[in-house]
C-alpha cells in the first residue's frame, strides 16, 4: 500500500518547516518526502539544514524538501582508506603540482557537479536556482568547497554545507582519476583535525557504504545535528590557506 494521495504540505516563503516524522514514508511513492514551496534563501535553508531537511528537485518540479528515514551518514573515525587510495594520497601529498584548496573556486566546483554525469541520471537536480542558492549560502559562510589541484587546474572537488560543527556533503566531481576521493580524504581529515564527528551523506549509496558510511535512524541524526549545529564554527578563511601547505593533509591520514 502506498500513500501518494496524502496532501503534501505546500509552504510559503518564511514558514516553518512539518515535523520529519512527517515525511511520506517508506511504503510511499517518495519516501522521505516532507513538503513543497518556500524558497532557497540562505535564512530558508539554514533552518532546513539544521533541522535534517535538504532541497531535491528537478526542473519540471516547484522545490521539494527531504528527511530520509534511515539517514546515510560518515562518522569521520569510520571513514575506510583503501589501500590504493592510500598510496594515491601519498603520492599526491609529495607532488610539488598537487594540492588541496579550500574556498578558493566555490562556483566552479558547483557548476562542475551540476554538469557532471552520474550514473543512472538523464539529468541533475543542482539546477541553476540551487546553483545561485548555494553561492549565496558559500557568500554568507555556510557552504564551501574542498578542491583537488593538479598542475594549477581543478582536476575534481566537492561542496558541503557546514553549520557551526555539522557538516553535510553534497555532490562531488572529477576530472582526474580520484580527484573526488582525495578530496573527501581531505575532508574527512579536516574534520578530524577540529573534532567534527560525522558528515551527513543524505542517500545511502553503494559507493558511500564503500568508504565506510551507514545509516542511522533520523531521530539520532536530527539530535545530532541540532547538536553539533551549536558548536564552533571552522575559520575556513584560515582554512584555506593553511590546507594549501598541506600541513594537516599530511599528517591526518597519510
Amino acid at each position: 500500500m502506498t500513500h501518494a494521495h496524502v496532501p503534501l504540505p505546500w509552504l510559503a516563503s518564511g514558514e516553518a518547516f512539518p515535523p520529519v516524522n512527517t515525511a511520506w514514508g517508506c511504503n510511499t511513492v517518495a519516501p522521505g518526502l516532507l513538503c513543497a514551496g518556500a524558497d532557497l534563501s540562505v535564512t530558508t535553508l539554514q533552518n532546513a539544514y539544521q533541522n535534517g531537511i535538504f532541497p531535491w528537485f528537478s526542473s519540471d518540479q516547484p522545490i521539494l524538501w527531504w528527511s530520509p528515514e534511515p539517514r546515510m551518514v560518515l562518522e569521520v573515525d569510520r571513514f575506510k582508506l583503501s589501500l590504493s587510495l592510500k598510496k594515491t594520497l601519498k603520492k599526491f601529498v609529495h607532488q610539488p603540482d598537487c594540492e588541496i584548496r579550500i574556498d578558493s573556486a566555490f562556483a566552479r566546483v558547483i557548476q562542475a557537479c551540476a554538469s557532471s554525469p552520474r550514473h543512472g541520471d538523464d539529468g541533475t537536480w543542482i539546477l541553476p536556482d540551487m546553483i545561485n542558492a548555494y553561492i549565496d549560502l558559500h557568500h554568507a559562510g555556510f557552504a564551501h568547497s574542498i578542491e583537488t589541484w593538479i598542475k594549477g587546474e581543478l582536476a575534481g572537488g566537492l561542496y558541503c554545507v557546514a553549520l557551526g560543527q555539522a557538516v553535510f556533503g553534497e555532490s562531488m566531481f572529477y576530472r582526474q582519476p580520484d580527484a573526488s576521493k582525495i578530496a573527501l580524504a581531505a575532508l574527512v581529515s579536516l574534520c578530524r583535525q577540529h573534532q567534527i564527528s560525522q558528515i551527513d551523506c543524505q542517500q545511502n549509496t553503494s559507493h558511500l557504504k564503500s568508504l565506510g558510511a551507514h545509516e542511522i535512524p533520523r531521530s539520532v541524526f536530527v539530535k545530532r545535528v541540532q547538536a553539533l549545529a551549536q558548536g564552533p564554527t571552522i575559520d575556513w578563511h584560515f582554512q584555506s590557506l593553511y590546507w594549501q601547505h598541506f600541513f594537516a593533509f599530511k599528517t591526518a591520514l597519510v
